[in-house]
Formats: structure tokens, sequence, C-alpha cells
């Protein structure tokens, strides 16, 4: 594929359908050289008509899209509540959707419902005419290439391997809160900002690290997980292992609202949407949420001295509260300096839109014959040469 013909396809996949006059004045080529990118695109079924666009005087011009053999990509979010899926293709557009929630369910148990969750949202549109490019899986462990620190490595891996065989597209992992943080940054809350950082607080703790539309994964993908912090620390009391995801989670969160919960307020939440929920009409529960703040505003302090994001993005079933942003804000003023912090816009859709965005720009980057570059993919020995378009 010709440089002229990459970016093309490129600039279609990332800014939508667009004329030959369009183009050329965005990537200003001459009229020649954009004849030639289209038609050697419109060769190989990656581009095609989409449409006539009639200027103000009257003339029309062909408004190009992405063709057939551009393909689509799958996002699986395999969480721990939910197994939820996304089929989009490369420009974005989604082609199909599935929730699946999940009780009382191991990892093994969720690992073997991920061939179910994708078979049915194929089923949902038409796919014999176009390829599937990716499939970007998304899962609350730290991910490494060699996927050491992976419980129920065991029974995944056989379903990676029976995914590629049935669909014959390279699937990615990835963890669940760079994938939240990675949607964020390109359609949520951090969207105008190059350095973001997106601190998941709920049932668990993690961080997801944006730096200029890339993730940072660390030296073995355990860049983020925050919940190894050592705490509590101090002269008479020695860190425990994963403390502060304990300490931060919505369980202890509960734990402590029941255990100082007056009997005039009747009877103490059951969930942390409820004890939010009363936070106008009950002194305790407002007294909660502000220590709560308090809490989330320290670990967020912790993360801004070590890397001086321009964004905090708090998300998560609890992080994603409004009533937590004034007290964190606060905290993080006080012990290093000003960050903006903001909510996500995307709640719990956030991690299958970032599993589904790591897909595209994956399968983007193997179209374009350029390097993808994903922390684990399956089978690792793909290359771009065999990616056929």
């Amino acid at each position: 594929m010709t440089e002229s013909a990459r970016a093309v396809l490129r600039t279609i996949a990332s800014s939508g359908p667009a004329t030959r006059p369009q183009l050329s004045a965005a990537l200003m080529f001459s009229k020649p050289t954009m004849s030639a990118a289209v038609s050697e695109l419109e060769r190989h079924d990656l581009l095609a008509p989409a449409g006539i666009n009639r200027g103000s005087v009257g003339r029309t011009s062909v408004t190009y899209g992405l063709g057939p053999k551009a393909g689509f990509v799958i996002g699986v979010d395999c969480g721990t509540t939910h197994i939820n899926a996304i089929a989009r293709g490369l420009d974005g557009t989604t082609l199909g959707t599935v929730e699946m929630p999940l009780v009382d369910k191991s990892a093994d148990e969720r690992f073997l419902l991920i061939e179910d969750v994708v078979a049915r949202l194929l089923s949902q549109f038409e796919t014999r005419s176009t390829p599937l490019r990716a499939i970007a899986i998304a899962l609350p462990n730290i991910i490494s290439a060699s996927l050491e620190r992976m419980f129920g490595r065991e029974t995944l891996i056989p379903v990676l391997e029976q995914l590629q065989a049935t669909y014959g597209a390279p699937v990615l992992l990835e963890n669940n809160v760079n994938c939240a943080a990675l949607a964020e940054y390109h359609e949520g809350s951090a969207k105008q900002y190059s350095f973001a950082i997106y601190m998941q607080i709920g049932v668990k703790t993690g961080m997801g690290i944006v730096l200029d539309g890339r993730l940072f994964r660390g030296f073995k993908g355990g860049a983020g997980e925050i919940g190894h912090l050592p705490f509590p620390w101090s002269e008479h009391e020695r860190p425990k292992w994963q403390q502060v995801e304990t300490y931060m989670g919505s369980a202890a969160l509960l734990e402590r609202a029941a255990a100082g919960w007056p009997e005039n307020e009747g009877a103490p939440p059951k969930s942390t949407s409820e004890l939010f929920a009363r936070v106008e009409q009950s002194p305790t529960a407002r007294a909660i949420v502000e220590q709560h703040a308090r809490d989330v505003g320290n670990l967020a302090a912790a993360c801004v001295s070590v890397l001086d994001p321009q964004l905090i993005v708090l998300g998560g079933g609890v992080g994603q509260n409004p009533q937590l942003l004034s007290g964190v804000r606060d905290v993080v003023k006080e012990l290093c300096w000003p960050v903006e912090v903001v909510n996500g816009q995307l709640s719990n859709q956030a991690t299958v839109l970032g599993a589904v965005r790591l897909a595209i720009d994956f399968a983007m980057a193997r179209l374009l014959g350029e390097e993808g570059k994903t922390t684990f993919l399956y089978p690792s020995a793909l290359t771009a040469g065999q990616i056929s378009i």
C-alpha cells in the first residue's frame, strides 16, 4: 500500500466519510495523487462510495467511506459481574452489542462464557463479506506477555485458541482499567488532554495511565496497580498485602458505614448507590462520603506526586459519584498542587469501549503495515505480513 493510500485510509477511519476535495485539502495532496490513492483503496475494497455531497452552487462530489474489506473488530469486557461486548467498524460505527450479567461466577466460568458472547454478537449482523480484524478482551488482571500473574490462565488460553481458530483473527488481552482509561481519553472526559490518569474506585481499585493516546503499562504490565501501594504505614502499623484495595473497596466502605450508623436514621445502606443517595438527608451518610472523598484524595495525591498528570478522571461504581469531587480536589491541592479532577463520562461502558478502541488501533496499524503494539497477543507469532487485505 502506498503512503498516500495509507494516509487516506487513516483519515477516513478517524474522521469519517469525506470527498476527494476534502481529503486533498486535509492531506495537502494534488489531484492526481488523491485520485491514485482512492483508486488503489477501491481496488482492495478498503474504500467505497458512501453518498453524494451537493455543494452550494449545485456541484456534486462522491463521499467515500470505508469499504467492506476494511473489516470490523470486537471489544469484550469480561468483568466479575458482567460480560459486555461491542462490534465496531474501523471508523467506530457500532454494528452490534451484547450484555450478559453474571452472578457468583469464578474466573474460569467467566472465561468459558466469552465464546458464547462473541457468537451472540456476530449473529446480530452480516459478516460474510467483511473480515474480523481483531478481538480485544479486557480482564480485571495484571496482563503481561507471559500471563504469569493470571489466575485461570490454564482455562483462558484454550478459549483464546478456539476464538482464533474459529474466526481467524488475532486476540488481544488488556487490563480492564487500562481500557477504561483509553476510552475516557478518546471518547470521554479526557478528550482534550494529552496526559490523563483514570482512577477506578469501586469494588476494586486501579489506575490507567494514558499519555498522548498511548497506554503506559510498565515493565511487566503492572503500572497503575495502586491497590498494591503499602498501607497502612506508620510507626505502629505494617503494610498489608493489597490493603489499599481492601480498604478503598465498596464492601469495606459499606462495612464502615454499618458500624457507625445510628439507629435513629433507620437501617444502614445496603449498596454504595444507596449510601450516596442518602447524603442530602442523612448527616451520617454525608460524613462517611466526605471521609471517603478524603481517602480517595490521599490516594490521588500519591499518584499525582509520582506522575504529575494533567487530569485525573474518577470512575468505577463509587468514583463516578460527583459528591466526591470537591473533597478529592481539596486533598490533592493540600498535599501536592492543584490538578483538575473530573468524573468519567462513560460510566460502566468505559471498559468495553476501551477494549474496542484498542482493537481498532491494533487492526488499523496492521492494515497499514505498521506494528500494532499490545501487551498480550494470541497467537504471538502473527505478523503484519499474515494480515491479508
